[in-house]
C-alpha cells in the first residue's frame, strides 16, 4: 500500500549580521542555553509572525487579531458615512455581545475613569478581515436598536446586537486561520488547530551578547558649534550567526479544516513555504537592515512524524579554518540527516530535496534544486499527489 503524506517539514540555516531580530522585556537579545552554551533565539511566535504577513500578502486573504474589535467596527461604520457617536456606540455593541467577557478601556488623561463604548475584549479576537465588514453589515441591520440603545459604560452592560449572529461572525475563517489555527475558547466552535508547527530558531554555534553604544548629534548645536557634547546617548544589545530554522505542516490536520480541497491545500502549503523562506523579522530594521536569504533549505515529506534536525547542533558547530559558521553548520546538518534518516527507514521520507547558492553536494538531503521555488514545487507535487492517493486506502 502507499504511504500517504502526512508532514511537509521544512530545515533552513540563515547567517544573519548583526542584528537583534526579536527582543525581550528589558530590549536584550533573546538567547537560550543549549549544548551549554549559550545561543542567540528567535522565538517561534516572531518568526511565525513575520511569515504569516507574508504569507497574507502572497495569498490575498488577511486575518486580524485584536482585542479592538470594536474600534475597528466603529471606523468601517464612520467610512459608510454613519455619525461618530452611534458608530462608537455600534462598535462597542457588537465587541460586548459575544460571549467574550470585555472592560472598558481607561482614560488616557484621568486613568481612573473608563471611555463609554471603547470596549476591549479579555481575549483576542482572531478573525478574517471580511469579519470586520460583516458585523458591521449586522449593526446596519439593526441600527434603529442601536440608535434608541444606551452606551456601554460597564462590563455589565448587555448588547442589543444578537449574540448569535455575532459569534458566527466570530467563528468564520480564511485560509490564514486554517492554517496558522486560532485559539478562542470563550466562543463554542470558534477554536482552530492549527495545521502548522514552528520551532524557536537557535544558533549553531555559541555567540556573544554584544552592546551598542550610540549618541546622536545635535543639528543646531553642531552648526552653531558653541557647545560639546551629543544631543542624546544609549546603548542596545545586538548578536550575529548562523540561524537553524524549522517548521512543520501537517497535511491530516490540514485537510481537516479545509476539507478535500486539493487546489486550497496546493496554494496554502506552497505560499506558506515560501513566505518562511523569505521572511525575517523586523524588529531594529532601520538600524540593521539584516535582510539576508538562508545559505540551505531542505524540504522533506514524511508518512511519519516531524523530524527537527536541532540534535545536529547540540554540540555547537566551530568555525571554519579562515572563519565562518554556515557551512560546517550545512555539512552537520547532512550529517545529522543521513543518520537519522538511516536509523528511522528511508521508507518514511516520500521525497527530499534542497536549494543553496553556494554548496555543491549533500548525501543526506535528497535532490539538488537550482531555485527555492522548484525545491517546493517538487515537495508540494510528492505530497498531495501521496496525500490524496492514500486518503481513501
Amino acid at each position: 500500500m502507499i504511504q500517504p503524506a502526512r508532514f511537509i517539514d521544512i530545515h533552513l540555516l540563515q547567517s544573519v549580521p548583526f542584528a537583534n531580530l526579536n527582543r525581550d522585556d528589558l530590549n536584550s537579545v533573546k538567547s537560550v542555553q543549549y549544548g551549554n552554551t549559550l545561543r542567540t533565539r528567535v522565538s517561534s511566535q516572531s518568526w511565525k509572525r513575520a511569515a504569516r504577513e507574508l504569507f497574507q500578502e502572497r495569498i490575498g486573504q488577511e486575518a486580524v487579531r485584536t482585542r479592538r474589535i470594536g474600534e475597528r467596527i466603529t471606523r468601517e461604520l464612520e467610512s459608510r458615512g454613519w455619525p461618530t457617536g452611534l458608530a462608537e456606540r455600534a462598535g462597542a455593541h457588537a465587541a460586548a455581545g459575544s460571549s467574550i467577557k470585555f472592560e472598558l478601556a481607561k482614560d488616557r488623561e484621568n486613568p481612573k475613569q473608563t471611555v463609554p463604548n471603547k470596549v476591549l475584549t479579555n481575549a483576542m479576537v482572531y478573525v478574517p478581515e471580511a469579519a470586520v465588514s460583516d458585523l458591521a453589515d449586522l449593526a446596519a441591520e439593526h441600527r434603529d436598536a442601536l440608535e434608541a440603545a444606551k452606551d456601554i459604560k460597564k462590563p455589565a452592560d448587555k448588547s442589543v446586537l444578537p449574540k448569535d449572529r455575532i459569534e458566527a461572525v466570530l467563528r468564520s475563517r480564511n485560509g490564514v486561520i486554517n492554517l496558522f489555527g486560532r485559539m478562542l475558547a470563550e466562543v463554542d466552535d470558534a477554536g482552530v488547530d492549527g495545521a502548522l508547527q514552528v520551532a524557536h530558531a537557535l544558533t549553531t554555534h555559541e555567540t556573544d551578547i554584544e552592546l551598542d553604544y550610540f549618541s546622536a548629534v545635535d543639528d543646531v548645536t553642531a552648526a552653531w558649534d558653541d557647545s560639546t557634547g551629543s544631543g542624546h546617548m544609549g546603548h542596545a544589545e545586538f548578536s550575529a550567526g548562523t540561524f537553524y530554522r524549522f517548521a512543520t505542516v501537517d497535511l491530516r490536520d490540514l485537510a481537516a479544516n479545509i476539507g478535500d480541497d486539493e487546489r486550497a491545500a496546493r496554494e496554502l502549503v506552497t505560499a506558506f513555504l515560501g513566505s518562511f523562506i523569505e521572511s525575517l523579522p523586523q524588529a531594529k530594521k532601520n538600524s540593521t537592515a539584516a535582510h539576508t536569504i538562508p545559505g540551505l533549505v531542505h524540504l522533506a515529506v514524511r508518512s511519519d512524524r516531524p523530524l527537527s534536525f536541532a540534535a545536529a547542533f547540540e554540540k555547537p558547530v566551530r568555525s571554519a579554518r579562515g572563519g565562518g559558521f554556515e557551512a560546517p553548520s550545512v555539512e552537520s546538518l547532512d550529517q545529522y540527516a543521513e543518520n537519522a534518516n538511516a536509523l528511522l527507514g528511508a521508507g518514511r521520507i516520500l521525497t527530499s530535496g534542497w536549494a543553496s547558492p553556494e554548496h555543491t553536494e549533500l548525501k543526506g538531503l535528497g535532490t539538488k534544486h537550482d531555485t527555492f521555488d522548484d525545491l517546493i514545487a517538487a515537495a508540494v507535487n510528492t505530497a498531495l499527489n501521496q496525500h490524496s492517493t492514500g486518503a481513501t486506502a
